[in-house]
């Protein structure tokens, strides 16, 4: 007898806290917060049950809470869709930002090869040409006259040595010239002395 006293009160406390767990629960569930899903399962909870005549089961809600599920259901998907229309703004700016910063990148890559470009090169007779090829041109030129300069130097000492020995050949020239004129007019004088002295002679024997 007194086991089963204990029996019936154990089935109440278990009767008990699966009520209360159960009032709980249904007491966490609203159609005011939750998810969707949340508000599906309060309606499900707060639906009656019958049978039909066919003896089919059927759950029977109250307008008023179908009304208002669709309500919240509407609801959330005009925010769904408002956020994914910002989202999407959010993604359409983003990306027009990269396209503009993928341009400017490009602008700057570019203008970074000019200036390069200019940086390593030089203008010779209006063209654009690589300061290797710059220099090589110049050094080119500078070493042609150079090579110029020392031919027509060597041109010049050779003509001066030549003209030197013109001159020191004509001056010797010059001078046995003249000693080649004093002598016959030596040579002259001392023949017609002589004439001179055979005319008197001549003249004498007579």
């Amino acid at each position: 007898m007194k086991g089963n006293k204990i029996l019936t009160i154990v089935i109440a406390l278990l009767a008990f806290n699966l009520q209360f767990a159960q009032d709980t629960d249904d007491s966490d569930l609203s159609l005011d917060k939750g998810t969707i899903d949340s508000q599906f399962d309060y309606i499900s909870k707060k639906s009656g049950n019958f049978k039909g005549v066919n003896g089919a089961r059927y759950e029977a809600v109250r307008t008023l809470s179908l009304d208002k599920l669709r309500k919240n259901v509407i609801d959330t998907l005009k925010a769904q869709y408002t956020n994914a229309s910002a989202l999407q703004a959010t993604i359409s700016g983003h990306e027009s930002t990269i396209e503009s910063l993928n341009k400017k990148l490009d602008e700057t890559t570019t203008n970074l090869t000019s200036v390069t470009e200019e940086k390593d090169s030089m203008s010779f007779l209006g063209i654009m040409v690589s300061k290797i090829t710059y220099n090589t041109i110049l050094w080119s030129i500078i070493a042609g006259l150079l090579g110029f300069m020392l031919f027509f130097m060597y041109k010049f000492r050779s003509s001066n040595i030549l003209t030197q020995e013109a001159k020191s050949n004509l001056s010797e020239l010059e001078t046995e010239y003249e000693d080649h004129r004093r002598r016959a007019l030596e040579r002259e004088q001392k023949i017609s002395r002589q004439l001179q002295d055979e005319i008197n002679k001549y003249k004498k024997t007579k």
